[in-house]
């Protein structure tokens, strides 16, 4: 391990060492803040990428190439003393079978971020205790990364992952750390994001997830009219959802990464009913029209 000055990496838990899920660049940004000197921001991102490339974060075997991609960005807009505000930003991407694409799975920003870190501190991250907001925080991004990739590649396959995530925000909850409690004015906080995940209520999202990745984009390279059917219908369990819950939050966290790629799988190539396509995408993810209008058929 390098340096355990940088980062003492305690992981309190039954998993070994080995054959790490994540290949995840961290970059923390200090531009928006007065700092001359910039050594406790370059300590702190290389303490954050041992964290997450080098901890063991599940009992899974994954060879190099079955590793997440998958990048946090963290803004800091505030530092004094010891205390951190700002921002992070995850994403992460999987490959598409037989292409050298990579889709993006997760986009997502939380502006809720706040902690306390002092320069060569250890970061030790236990899943019973919430000592850390910093290591929580990116704990818990990383079970929902997790977690979304492994929806892709099974139908409910996250499921393990985001319940230890659910199980971060409870220890995290009550700590008058930003972004871990509901409230009447913030539906999208941590808890918000992992309590959708697993609510049959949004079931449809993560049945969404599937058969988009698996049975639709996993496929376009044998069979490019199939794979852009499956896709299309997939829009459909949105539409079923939103019926049920309009304005679902997970909604915008599915177009938020993939209205691009929608946009240009559907541009080019076998034809699908592009008009009724174009509705049904209006209906679901009306901020994105622009983006619908520049579907070329």
């Amino acid at each position: 391990m390098r340096n355990l000055i940088l980062a003492t990496l305690c992981f309190v838990f039954s998993f070994g060492a080995n054959a790490q899920e994540l290949n995840c660049t961290v970059t923390v940004n200090s531009d928006q803040v007065s700092q001359t000197n910039q050594q406790v921001f370059n300590t702190l991102e290389r303490a954050l990428n041992d964290l997450v490339n080098k901890t063991k974060w599940t009992n899974r075997k994954n060879t190099d190439n079955e590793k997440v991609n998958g990048q946090m960005f963290i803004t800091i807009t505030k530092f004094e003393s010891n205390r951190f505000e700002g921002n992070i930003q995850i994403q992460s991407s999987r490959p598409v079978f037989n292409t050298s694409y990579e889709t993006p799975v997760f986009n997502y920003k939380d502006n809720q971020f706040t902690f306390e870190y002092i320069e060569f501190q250890p970061m030790v991250f236990n899943v019973n205790v919430h000592e850390s907001n910093l290591v929580s925080v990116v704990a818990y991004y990383v079970y929902i990364m997790l977690g979304l990739d492994a929806d892709t590649f099974a139908l409910e396959g996250g499921t393990d992952n985001f319940k230890i995530a659910r199980k971060i925000v409870a220890q995290a909850q009550g700590t008058n750390s930003k972004g871990w409690e509901h409230t009447a004015d913030n539906d999208r906080s941590r808890f918000d994001l992992v309590d959708n995940l697993l609510s049959n209520t949004y079931r449809e999202y993560r049945v969404a997830m599937y058969n988009y990745h698996r049975k639709g984009l996993d496929i376009l390279g044998d069979n490019n009219s199939t794979g852009k059917q499956v896709i299309a219908g997939t829009m459909k369990l949105f539409e079923t959802m939103i019926k049920r819950r309009p304005n679902a939050f997970l909604i915008s966290t599915f177009f938020d990464a993939k209205s691009d790629e929608i946009q240009n799988i559907f541009s080019d190539g076998p034809k699908v009913d592009i008009v009724k396509l174009k509705e049904t995408l209006n209906r679901i993810a009306p901020l994105y029209s622009s983006t619908w209008n520049d579907i070329k058929y």
